[in-house]
């Protein structure tokens, strides 16, 4: 068995970190090393899917709901102007292989991030 994901740990309070939002299915933390004025984590509290390829697949309900919750703590957190990332892979900066989806906001421009 492997052991859990650093967002599972998070979830069970293990690690500390602010949770900004929270579902049945999903949830929200500010990063700890922000990308960006505002870079928040939305993550599903399965670990089932190690990216986002594999959830649009086999539970497309869900990857809806990552969604709508990114939306929500864009519009709560960065004024609703935000950018979406899902990283998929290793060559993608994706470290910890489970589906996590980086809102980026607050005043971002091509600069910012490099692109």
């Amino acid at each position: 068995m492997s052991e859990p994901s650093v967002f599972t740990r998070i979830l069970r309070g293990e690690i500390p970190s602010e949770i900004v939002a929270e579902t049945d299915n999903a949830f929200a933390i500010r990063d700890i090393a922000p990308q960006a004025p505002v870079h928040l984590l939305v993550i599903p509290k399965t670990e089932d899917y190690r990216d986002v390829v594999e959830l649009a697949a086999g539970d497309p309900a869900l990857l809806a709901e990552l969604v709508g919750l990114a939306n929500s703590v864009a519009a709560e957190h960065a004024g609703g102007d935000f950018r979406l990332v899902f990283n998929t892979g290793p060559d993608a900066g994706q470290t910890v292989f489970h589906v996590h989806a980086h809102v980026l906001g607050g005043g971002l421009t091509e600069g910012s991030l490099g692109g």
